[in-house]
C-alpha cells in the first residue's frame, strides 16, 4: 500500500480520494470518525483523501470505506470517475 501508482491510474486514485472525502463530508464524518469505522488509520485516510496525492490502497481498505460510508462499492467508483464526454476525452 502507498506504492507508486502507473501515470495511467493516477488520476483515478486522485478522483476516488476526492469522492471518498466528499461523501464523508457530506454523512457528517470527520476523518477519525470514519477511520474508526472502516477499521484503518486516520493518517491512510489523509493520504488517500490527499487531493494532490495518488496515493494506492488495497481493495480491502476501499471495502472497509465503503461499508463506513454507507454505500455500495461499485457506486463509490462511479461517483469517482467522470465520463469520457465529462472531460473531453475520447
Amino acid at each position: 500500500m502507498g506504492r507508486d501508482v502507473d501515470y495511467k491510474n493516477r488520476d483515478r486514485f486522485i478522483q476516488l480520494g476526492i469522492a471518498i472525502s466528499t461523501l464523508r463530508r457530506i454523512r457528517g464524518f470527520s476523518q477519525e470518525k470514519l477511520s474508526e469505522k472502516a477499521n484503518i488509520s486516520r493518517s491512510l485516510l489523509s493520504n488517500i483523501e490527499a487531493p494532490n496525492l495518488a496515493y494506492s490502497f488495497s481493495l480491502d481498505v476501499f471495502y472497509n470505506i465503503a461499508d463506513a460510508l454507507e454505500i455500495a462499492p461499485e457506486d463509490l467508483i462511479k461517483a469517482s470517475v467522470f465520463p469520457d464526454g465529462v472531460i473531453g476525452n475520447k
